[in-house]
C-alpha cells in the first residue's frame, strides 16, 4: 500500500505480523517495515525485554487501527479519529446529523403539501 499523503497521527496497520504497530508506524514515516522491526527488536533487546514488550503493548493499545476504506475528505479523519476514541461520541454525532436532515426534509415536505403550492401551481399553468 503506498500512501503519499502524510497522515496527522498513525494507525495500526491491519496487514501487521503481530499487532500492526511496526507496519504502521513504518507507513506513517515513509520508512522500510523490514528497519522498523530490527529496530523495535533491538530496542526491546537493549531494554531487557519487558520493559521493551510493555511500550509495544501500549503502543498498540494508544495507536487506533487503521481505517477500511481510504479517506477522501477532510471531515472524515475527525470523524474517525473520534469514532476510534469513543463510539458514544461518535454515535451522538450521526443522530445530531441525522435529525438535522429529517427536520430539513419534514420541512421542505410540508411546504410541497401545503394548499398554497398546489394553488399557485395551478395559477402558473402547471399541472400538479
Amino acid at each position: 500500500m503506498n500512501r503519499s499523503v502524510f497522515r496527522r497521527s498513525p494507525y495500526r496497520s491491519r496487514h501487521g505480523m503481530l499487532l500492526g504497530v511496526c507496519r504502521g508506524l513504518a507507513e506513517h514515516f515513509g520508512v522500510s517495515v523490514k528497519w522498523t522491526r530490527i529496530a523495535t527488536l533491538v530496542a526491546v533487546l537493549l531494554t531487557g525485554f519487558w520493559p521493551g514488550l510493555a511500550i509495544y503493548l501500549v503502543a498498540a493499545w494508544l495507536m487506533p487501527l487503521e481505517p477500511l476504506l481510504p479517506m477522501t475528505a477532510e471531515g472524515e479523519e475527525e470523524f474517525y479519529q473520534s469514532y476510534a476514541s469513543s463510539r458514544s461520541l461518535a454515535i451522538g454525532r450521526i443522530r445530531r446529523k441525522y435529525d438535522s436532515l429529517n427536520r430539513r426534509i419534514a420541512r421542505m415536505e410540508n411546504a410541497v403539501t401545503d394548499r398554497e403550492f398546489h394553488w399557485q401551481q395551478r395559477l402558473d399553468g402547471n399541472r400538479p
